[in-house]
C-alpha cells in the first residue's frame, strides 16, 4: 500500500501542475452491468481531502469499474463549482460558509454534509532543522499574524539562527488556510508575504527544499514525507505541554488547537444516479478502512454513525 500511496501523492502533484482533474476512462462491462454506462462522479475541492477521495475512486475503479474524476482546486474553489452545479461532491477541510450555502440554495442545490475523517494540521520544518522541535501557539501567531515583522528565526528565540524564515502555506481559497487562521490568529487573514500554493505537495516541495523553511498542511502530507520533514510539537503558553501530531493525539483530542474534521458535501440530486450513490455509500462504509492508508485518522464509531445516518436519510 505504501507504493500505492506514493503514486497517489505523485498523481496529485501532476494534477496541480497541469490544472486538470484526475480522470479515468470506462473500460469493460462492469460499469454497464452496474447501471453506470458512461456516467462519472465529479469531485473537486480540498487538497487535504483529495487523497481520501482519490483512494476511494481507485478502489472502486478496480472493484466495479466505477469512474470518478477527482480534482483539487482548494476548499473554496470546490465550493465555487459545487454551488454552480458543476460537480457532484465537494471535498472540504472546513464547514461550508453561510454565503456558500446561500448560493447553493439560490441554485436549488440541496446537499448533505458528511464528516469523513480527522486531520491534525501539521506545522513542519526541514528534516535538518536542529534548533526547534516545539513551538507555542503564541509564537506561531507572532509569525503568521497580518503585519508580522518576524523575518528571522532568532526573532522568536535568540538561541535560534540569525537566518531568514522561508514561509510556505495554503492559499487563501483553502480550507486549511481558514482553519489555521481561526486557530492561530483569531480568524484574521494571515500575513501576505509567504509562498502560497493550492496543492499541499507543492508546499512539501517548498519546505523540503530549504533548511530554513516553515510551513503547514494536512497530516497525511507529513506522514508521506517523514524522511524529509519534521513535524513540530505544539503547545499553548510558555508552560504548556508540547504535543506532537500523531494518530493517537489527533484522535484523543490532545493535539490542540490543530485537530479538525474533514468533510465531503454531496449534492442530494446527484445521489439518485447509481454511480454517485455507490461511490458515496462505499466512502462512508467499507471505504472507511482506507482512511488510515493515506495518513488520516478514522472517525470514532459514534461520529461515523451520525454521518452514515445522514447519508441514509439523504438517499431516501
Amino acid at each position: 500500500m505504501k507504493s500505492f500511496v506514493t503514486s497517489l501523492f505523485a498523481l496529485s502533484l501532476l494534477i496541480a501542475m497541469s490544472g486538470c482533474p484526475a480522470e479515468t476512462k470506462p473500460a469493460g462491462g462492469d460499469a454497464a452491468a452496474a447501471g453506470y454506462g458512461n456516467d462519472t462522479v465529479k469531485i473537486d475541492g480540498s487538497s487535504t481531502v483529495f487523497p481520501i477521495s482519490q483512494i476511494m475512486a481507485e478502489e472502486l475503479k478496480n472493484k466495479k469499474d466505477l469512474v470518478a474524476e477527482v480534482g483539487l482546486s482548494g476548499t473554496g474553489g470546490g465550493f465555487d463549482k459545487f454551488v454552480r452545479g458543476d460537480i457532484d461532491i465537494s471535498d472540504a477541510s472546513r464547514p461550508i460558509k453561510d454565503g456558500e450555502a446561500d448560493k447553493a440554495k439560490a441554485a436549488n442545490i440541496e446537499f448533505v454534509e458528511l464528516k469523513v475523517a480527522i486531520d491534525g494540521l501539521s506545522v513542519v520544518v526541514h528534516k535538518e532543522n536542529t534548533w526547534v522541535d516545539c513551538m507555542s501557539v503564541e509564537d506561531l501567531k507572532k509569525i503568521w499574524e497580518p503585519g508580522s515583522t518576524i523575518t528571522k528565526w532568532n526573532q522568536i528565540n535568540p538561541e535560534w539562527p540569525d537566518a531568514e524564515i522561508k514561509l510556505y502555506g495554503p492559499d487563501s481559497k483553502s480550507g486549511t488556510y481558514d482553519y489555521f487562521a481561526e486557530a492561530i490568529v483569531e480568524g484574521k487573514k494571515l500575513r501576505d508575504n509567504y509562498t502560497p500554493a493550492v496543492n499541499d505537495n507543492q508546499l512539501v516541495q517548498g519546505v523540503t527544499g530549504d533548511k530554513n523553511a516553515l510551513g503547514f498542511f494536512g497530516f497525511a502530507y507529513y506522514v508521506e514525507n517523514t524522511e524529509k520533514l519534521k513535524a513540530l510539537s505544539i503547545k499553548k503558553g510558555a508552560e504548556g505541554e508540547c504535543v506532537a501530531p500523531t494518530k493517537e493525539t489527533i484522535l484523543g483530542g490532545t493535539y490542540k488547537p490543530l485537530s479538525r474534521p474533514l468533510y465531503i458535501y454531496v449534492n442530494k440530486a446527484a445521489l439518485k444516479r447509481p454511480v454517485v450513490k455507490d461511490y458515496v455509500s462505499f466512502y462512508m462504509n467499507e471505504g472507511q478502512a482506507l482512511v488510515p492508508e493515506v495518513g488520516y485518522v478514522q472517525l470514532p464509531e459514534a461520529e461515523l454513525k451520525v454521518a452514515q445516518d445522514a447519508l441514509k436519510a439523504a438517499m431516501e
